[in-house]
């Protein structure tokens, strides 16, 4: 069997786009020099800097709010509204953060160790979607305006990796607008700070019309130097053929996730220029290991809990065949949930077994399924690079085994929460790792979900024995004993294939001509970082 049926749906939602673009009218004024009109494919979940753990709603935080650390292109960290951080010497559990001085929130209010503190409680509540970052943290303190203590729960040396996404709100503006607690997004709860901002970072919110467009501009009381970009129009584009058409038409100057099937295109066509490079992010399958009986299923047990189902699906999976199909081979083919930044990914982990179709078809029936069994596979289709498409070629894939996978397409806002609501049985998900260290995919990802940790373990995977050693890397100083750890880990999760990788995504950036913008490994570039050449 060929991939015809993918083609033939491509085109068809390609054509379909392209008449559409050409009636869309788009109400975005003329770009000067000083003006980015930046499209991608979604919009930020919210406004509330603690709430969504999630890439396009980082990307956008960061223009508006920041961070104690930062990390460069190239991977490194960089300081921000923190100038220097290091272990006390007297106590090794204790962070030291030296604050920046004559920082301005852009109320007008002064950043002091107050407001880092508050935001250290505030993302480490419940509702934060972030707080398994700080799950070893067990306070804060003020030292005096610029210096703070954060206390850990043992010597924790890679803590400041954490902190990347970890924004700073006012503790003054937050407790006038009541809004101390995180939103909470999974709940459909609506907050101050879903929709409004007060930041100390280098723009500010001017106005927002959420999934239509959100207007930035440069904050004349930042502390760093200003930018070349002053003002953002930011327009979250779902059709892939209408964000392409806005470029070329000069509509947009950016266009952050370009489509695989547009990018040689692009790169031939005179005034766009097209930028690439790899993303720390790795997309993956994964199923409900953990419940006695499926949402979907026709069947009246859980398929996904015996290891012959798990290994039939891997072997169904031709990881090959979509990197030259869907991807057109912009995708880096996988065996391990783990991008190669990530400490922690080694060349043997990455290999991936071919697809065998007949071994795959024993295995079920070896496991009580000779007829296969059928089940809902649950896709976004408007968050990573050829989403559904990579879904609807697993599901022609599944086919072949035996295995009927229903597929259910919708956005990021519907899709996510089936995850973290537990409401799902089979699913896929993109991960990026901005902390570059294995713990974090551990401890979202697979550790038992204790109200902290595990927050978007939908594979209900649990493993006391890996959840003492996940907690344990988190405080081990002994960095090659803690790597024979995750080691460990690692070897146990591919053993038990409690996630189903696909590939790692390659990025494109294609911008106008005069507009330059390297690929940022997380894929949340800053308008700060572009040039008019």
């Amino acid at each position: 069997m060929g991939f015809d049926f993918l083609r033939s749906a491509t085109t068809r939602r390609t054509t379909s786009a392209l008449v559409a673009s050409a009636a869309l009218a788009f109400a975005l004024a003329p770009a000067s020099a000083e003006t980015i009109r930046w499209a991608r494919v979604g919009d930020a979940l919210t406004l509330d800097p603690h709430s969504q753990n999630e890439g396009p709603t980082t990307a956008v935080m960061h223009h508006i709010y920041e961070t104690l650390v930062d990390r460069e292109v190239d991977g490194t960290l960089e300081p921000r509204l923190a100038t220097e951080w290091s272990i006390h010497p007297d106590d090794p559990t204790v962070w030291v953060f030296k604050l920046r001085e004559g920082v301005k929130f852009h109320g007008g209010e002064d950043l002091t160790a107050e407001d880092v503190v508050f935001s250290v409680e505030r993302v480490r509540h419940e509702a934060s979607d972030f707080k398994g970052l700080h799950a070893n943290v067990v306070g804060a303190e003020a030292i005096d305006d610029y210096t703070v203590h954060i206390k850990m729960d043992g010597p924790s040396p890679l803590y400041p990796n954490n902190l990347t996404n970890f924004f700073i709100m006012d503790k003054g503006w937050s407790e006038a607008n009541d809004v101390v607690a995180p939103q909470n997004y999974d709940a459909g709860e609506e907050k101050f700070s879903t929709r409004n901002t007060n930041g100390t970072g280098p723009y500010k919110l001017i106005s927002r019309d959420p999934e239509v467009r959100t207007v930035m501009q440069h904050f004349d009381g930042h502390w760093d130097e200003k930018p070349q970009v002053t003002e953002i129009i930011y327009t979250p584009i779902k059709e892939e053929a209408t964000r392409v058409a806005a470029l070329l038409s000069g509509e947009v100057d950016l266009v952050q996730d370009v489509p695989v099937q547009d990018i040689a295109r692009l790169q031939n066509t005179a005034g766009i220029n097209v930028t690439t490079g790899p993303e720390n992010r790795v997309i993956f399958f994964a199923y409900d290991m953990g419940s006695d009986k499926l949402i979907s299923a026709n069947v009246d047990d859980n398929p996904f809990k015996k290891p012959e189902v798990r290994e039939a699906m891997a072997l169904a999976l031709d990881r090959d065949a979509i990197m030259k199909v869907v991807m057109r081979g912009q995708s880096l083919p996988t065996g391990v949930a783990m991008p190669p930044f990530v400490n922690g990914w080694t060349e043997e982990l990455d290999k991936y077994e071919l697809p065998d179709v007949d071994k795959a078809k024993a295995l079920l029936a070896e496991a009580g399924y000779p007829d296969g069994f059928s089940v809902d596979l649950n896709c976004p289709n408007d968050r990573y690079l050829n989403d559904e498409a990579i879904c609807q070629a697993y599901v022609g894939m599944l086919g072949r085994i035996g295995i009927n996978a229903n597929l259910v397409s919708q956005s990021r806002s519907l899709h996510f929460p089936l995850i973290s609501n537990r409401t799902t049985d089979f699913y896929l998900l993109g991960w990026g790792v901005p902390t570059f260290d294995s713990s974090y995919i551990f401890n979202f990802l697979v550790h038992t979900d204790n109200g902290t940790l595990g927050g978007w373990n939908g594979s209900r995977y649990s493993n006391p024995e890996l959840d003492e050693m996940m907690q344990a890397i988190a405080t081990e100083v002994d960095l090659e004993k803690r790597n024979e750890m995750i080691g460990q880990i690692w070897a146990q999760l591919q053993a038990d294939r409690v996630l189903l990788p696909v590939h790692n995504q390659l990025l494109a950036y294609a911008t106008r001509e005069g507009v330059k913008l390297d690929v940022h490994p997380e894929n949340t570039p800053k308008m700060t970082d572009v040039v008019f050449e």
